[in-house]
């Protein structure tokens, strides 16, 4: 695929390498958890790497979030610094000879983007309902 026909990506991406968890429910109903690090992030999704081997399926909803220690540096964008965020596991990082599980994760965090507001809803009047 060429620069030109990927699809735009929805925020802009920064590497940062931070500590974090992941905690999810297998398919039996258990708690899991494994520690992950980013690798990058931006407002709407980071990818992360697993410091232990863990087995998370695709499209899996899993809580995301930062270590309390590194809550408090500015370049961590402001979903990520209030707490667990739901996320979804939308792309699975290629697989560890070794271990057979994926070296990342990519999450999509569940939360809604700030969009840019556009000229024509800037300029646009107010809409009122008339009542005959």
């Amino acid at each position: 695929m060429s620069p030109a026909e990927r699809p735009q990506r929805i925020g802009n991406r920064r590497k940062l390498r931070i500590p974090g968890r992941l905690t999810w429910r297998d398919a039996s109903g258990t708690l899991r958890f494994v520690s992950v690090v980013t690798r990058d992030v931006s407002d709407v999704d980071a990818f992360v790497e697993c410091e232990m081997p863990a087995s998370i399926p695709l499209y899996r909803l899993v809580h995301f979030q930062i270590e309390r220690a590194a809550r408090d540096s500015g370049d961590i964008p402001a979903a990520l610094q209030q707490g667990k965020i739901l996320s979804a596991i939308y792309r699975v990082g290629p697989y560890r000879s070794a271990t057979g599980t994926p070296q990342g994760y990519a999450l999509r965090l569940l939360v809604e983007p700030k969009r840019k507001p556009s000229a024509a809803a800037a300029q646009a009047q107010p809409a009122f309902a008339v009542a005959n």
